[in-house]
């Protein structure tokens, strides 16, 4: 008699605990398995066709396209203003291109223009005749100094120091657009604030 009652309980002592963690893994497995999963395989599948798409565009124009790149980097010239009266344009160009050497710049990289008198070391290079002046320039070593009448003989370099030494507002103009088009990287103005000012906002 008494074995009959225990066999029972032992059956459903082992029935019980065998489907509550059957049925427990059943619902704990597919909540995490197939929430990330779907969700982390379409994320990564979408941007990484994505990333390889827009290098291959940015590569294809520059090298297919070198026109369109000249000009941005013709109009990208960072601008910087030094404020100067006329006559002290020319220390403030010298005093820039002090700290551009100083700072590691190459001497072939800087270009120095002037709209008034001459730079003294260019006139001192003239009085041996153009043709050992403009030797120089070709030559591109060391930094050269030019009046802004005669830089379309100038080949474009790195940085553009300009001096607003003199000369009508026109000259200064045709100087700051002339130079803008030359500079490579840096364009430094030394002058009067206003009359940069108003020569940059007429076009420049």
């Amino acid at each position: 008699m008494p074995l009959p009652p225990e066999e029972p309980q032992i059956h459903e002592s082992a029935q019980g605990p065998r489907v509550t963690p059957a049925t427990g893994r059943t619902a704990s497995t597919p909540r995490p398995v197939p929430g990330p999963r779907s969700m982390a395989s379409p994320r990564p599948g979408n941007p990484g066709p994505d990333r390889p798409a827009p290098p291959t565009p940015r590569t294809q124009p520059s090298a297919g396209q070198p026109q369109a790149s000249a000009p941005e980097n013709r109009s990208q010239p960072q601008i910087q203003l030094i404020p100067a009266p006329v006559d002290g344009a020319l220390d403030a160009a010298d005093e820039a291109v002090d700290l551009l050497l100083d700072t590691g710049r190459a001497p072939g990289d800087v270009l120095v223009l002037t709209t008034g008198e001459p730079h003294p070391w260019a006139a001192h290079e003239l009085s041996f005749g153009e043709v050992a002046y403009w030797a120089q320039h070709d030559a591109g070593d060391d930094v050269f100094y030019a009046a802004a009448t005669a830089m379309e003989r100038a080949s474009s370099r790195a940085v553009v120091v300009v001096a607003l030494n003199g000369g009508t507002d026109d000259d200064a103009t045709r100087a700051l657009g002339a130079a803008t088009a030359k500079a490579g990287a840096l364009l430094i103005v030394c002058g009067d604030p206003q009359r940069i000012n108003t020569t940059l906002s007429a076009g420049v």
